[in-house]
């Protein structure tokens, strides 16, 4: 197994691999060098004919705090890192180049992870916010810990919504609008109770119940477990999933345009957390 940067890489069993992100500090927010890293660890698992199944998870605190908005040393898609989208025009001016970006590391990939041949469950503890949610939501199964909670709080922003923009069909279409008009976080019993979540399970036990339901999953044949989750992604995608979630990035995408023009820069800075806010004088 490769070593990487910001995850750590686990073989509990053989027909099992555990993801585990690994920038507790930062409540393992998503930088560009951790969502290559992933992209990298997925493609190796699923490489790897003895895995059957994935298992994403988290270290420290909280699952993740989303995106990381802060300046990096390697923050250059299709420069610091090799693209796997098929888009082009990382270095194109205005939203050319933004669009091409956030292609390339927020919709293409997500919907790369969706789409891995083996079945993935995610096991959230603590907190999931915004970018967060669309690394749960890319996953087959959701497992949460008691005190898990989640959180969309984009529009806050200015903008119309993560990326990745499955809300209606993850929550159902009133308590997507209601999670994203209130910018409201939701537990993990409600997640539950509204399908999104698969299992609810004390802290404590969350690994080991995780493990323990990889496990069942992974003593079926292998061919089936495949074919069974293409079976329910593409009845899924046949209900218009993909064009749905294409339509909200362009929107997304507008979202971006209008702010740029009322305050300098693609978000509505009021909704950054002052730990990222810039000065005002930097934002114009």
């Amino acid at each position: 197994m490769s070593s990487f940067e910001t995850i750590l890489v686990e073989r509990p069993e053989p027909a099992i691999a555990r993801i585990v992100m690994n920038r507790p500090d930062a409540r393992n927010a998503q930088n560009l060098q951790m969502t290559y890293d992933l992209n990298a660890a997925f493609d190796e698992a699923v490489q790897d004919d003895a895995v059957k199944v994935i298992i994403l998870a988290g270290n420290g605190p909280h699952f993740s705090s989303g995106h990381d908005l802060r300046p990096g040393g390697k923050n250059a898609a299709g420069v610091d890192f090799p693209p796997v989208g098929n888009w082009g025009g990382f270095a194109e001016p205005n939203a050319h180049g933004r669009f091409a970006r956030e292609q390339e590391i927020y919709l293409q990939i997500t919907r790369r992870w969706r789409n891995l041949a083996k079945p993935t469950i995610a096991e959230v503890h603590g907190k999931c916010i915004a970018g967060g949610l669309m690394l749960v939501w890319a996953c087959d199964l959701i497992v949460a810990s008691d005190d898990a909670q989640f959180c969309d709080p984009v529009v806050t922003m200015g903008v119309c919504g993560v990326e990745w923009f499955v809300h209606p069909w993850e929550l159902g279409p009133r308590k997507a609008k209601e999670f994203l008009f209130t910018a409201d976080s939701w537990s993990a019993e409600v997640a539950h109770q509204l399908g999104m979540v698969n299992q609810v399970v004390p802290r404590a036990e969350l690994s080991a119940r995780v493990l323990d339901l990889a496990r069942r999953i992974a003593s079926k044949p292998s061919f089936a477990l495949k074919l069974t989750k293409e079976a329910v992604n593409r009845s899924v995608d046949v209900m218009g999933q993909p064009a749905a979630i294409d339509q909200a990035f362009a929107l997304h995408q507008l979202c971006h345009a209008h702010n740029l023009q009322e305050f300098g820069m693609v978000i509505d800075p009021s909704g950054l957390h002052p730990s990222v806010r810039k000065p005002p004088a930097a934002a114009e």
